[in-house]
């Protein structure tokens, strides 16, 4: 199981102004954890609540159609091209970069045994999309399609286009080259692809974006690529199981949401650093980050009342950004709370040769860069425990399917825990919603004319 190590918030360590007294404070919140666990796994089965995602671990249906489609059209594509953008992206990039071997569409094919490479287009940048389109074969692409309104406008537009190319270079055979993957029977693209004849996937009804990682949305391209989808489960519900403990100090889940609530609310810390010291986790930070803004950003809580709360998250990599944040975070304002993610073993090591011993670099011969970057990771803990600026690790033995499908679970369900504390809803994102509606009327959707005229309007003068 991963662990979470939070000593480096407690005020022995890093004083009363800036730490918390966590015995004092488990203490405290202990039967309030223990409601807000029990009740949302009582609620995770009730229609409505947005709590499915916690069902997924356990859903083999949809993992034997997963593994049965892949099995099919193994060997028939080069490449998968992933159509889609939030949470219909970032689960899938941040798994695919942590699982796959590094530079995984760089190598060649029997490097990849025979599995194709991977490319998401998570974006509506011209530039990019007519880049990746001159160096893609579409005709040994497999392009999946990814949104459960079938409205989003810039997934649906990308489809839009390569459709066209598609259908000009394979004429009706194009279809073979499309799966979609949507609402079980409404929306747009679940119109046209039942009409069009598409291989499709059923996001789950009660599945926000931001948590469907682990549905049909992120498992299709896992299993394309030839991720082991099973550990994935696995991973999932071993992490499941703990989780259902009601006692914070047997839930690492409940510890970090109560951490970062405390530190938000009562210590003034209200940014949220995510510090992987691994690039193949890098990808890990950019969806914490929609996880963690789109769910606990709100301006009204349970009550209605008007509370604009939310702490703000913010991606950095170790030990990249030790030479271009680390400065900030210790002399600068102590308004933050940095989680890393410690790797225990890499998949491989690399030795630094007994050379230059007369220079002052001699000292790292010997030594081996996973030495070096944990290193790195533990001297930085410390040094910020020095100027009094919380800390948390989160230590993975190892980044493989079993372990990633755990860290990415436990951070789903803190989030969880964390919007029970706040007393807001986690899992609508009104404030989307809007700038999607100006969007709609700039681009002349049909019904929102008059949005257009007000929008227009406030273009003028903004």
């Amino acid at each position: 199981m991963i662990k979470l190590n939070y000593r480096n918030t407690d005020a022995m360590v890093i004083g009363k102004e800036n730490g918390l007294n966590l015995k004092e404070e488990f203490a405290q919140y202990k039967d309030t954890i223990t409601k807000i666990i029990a009740n949302l796994n009582q609620r995770k089965d009730k229609p409505g609540q947005w709590l499915q995602w916690m069902n997924l671990g356990y859903n083999e249906e949809t993992v034997w159609y997963v593994k049965e489609f892949a099995s099919m059209v193994k060997g028939k594509f080069d490449n998968i091209l992933v159509l889609g953008i939030g949470g219909s992206a970032l689960g899938g990039i941040a798994v695919t970069e942590a699982l796959l071997k590094p530079y995984w569409n760089l190598l060649t094919p029997e490097q990849r045994n025979g599995l194709p490479r991977i490319f998401f287009l998570d974006n509506i940048d011209p530039d990019t999309i007519n880049g990746l389109l001159q160096v893609l074969d579409l005709k040994r692409t497999l392009v999946n399609v990814i949104t459960k309104s079938g409205s989003t406008a810039e997934t649906m537009s990308q489809y839009m286009i390569i459709k066209n190319l598609l259908e000009k270079e394979l004429g009706d055979d194009y279809r073979k080259n499309i799966v979609a993957t949507t609402d079980k029977k409404t929306g747009v693209l679940r119109q046209l692809a039942d009409q069009e004849g598409y291989k499709t996937f059923v996001v789950p009804d009660d599945v926000g974006g931001r948590f469907s990682v682990f549905s049909a949305v992120g498992l299709v391209p896992f299993a394309l690529v030839g991720l082991d989808i099973d550990q994935i489960m696995n991973g999932i519900k071993d992490m499941d199981l703990a989780l259902k403990n009601t006692d914070i100090n047997e839930n690492i889940a409940a510890q970090g949401a109560l951490i970062q609530y405390l530190m938000d609310t009562k210590m003034g810390k209200n940014l949220s650093v995510m510090m992987p010291y691994s690039s193949r986790l890098k990808y890990v930070s950019d969806w914490y980050v929609q996880l963690w803004a789109e769910s606990l950003g709100k301006e009204v809580n349970n009550n209605g009342e008007k509370v604009n709360v939310g702490p703000t998250p913010i991606k950095a990599l170790g030990a990249t950004d030790q030479h271009s944040q680390i400065q900030l975070y210790n002399e600068g304002p102590n308004d933050k709370i940095i989680t890393f993610i410690r790797v225990e073993n890499f998949d491989t090591t690399l030795e630094i040769p007994r050379i230059f011993d007369y220079t002052g670099i001699g000292y790292l011969g010997g030594k081996t860069i996973n030495d070096l970057i944990n290193a790195e990771a533990d001297s930085t803990r410390v040094a910020l425990a020095d100027y009094s600026r919380p800390t948390m690790t989160i230590s993975l033995e190892r980044i493989d399917e079993y372990n990633v499908a755990q860290l990415l679970y436990m951070l789903e369900v803190q989030t969880a825990i964390a919007g029970e504390l706040y007393n807001i809803n986690t899992f609508n994102q009104p404030g989307v919603e809007q700038a999607k509606n100006y969007t709609y009327a700039l681009m002349g959707r049909a019904g929102y004319e008059e949005s257009a005229q007000t929008l227009q309007s406030k273009m003028a003068t903004v």
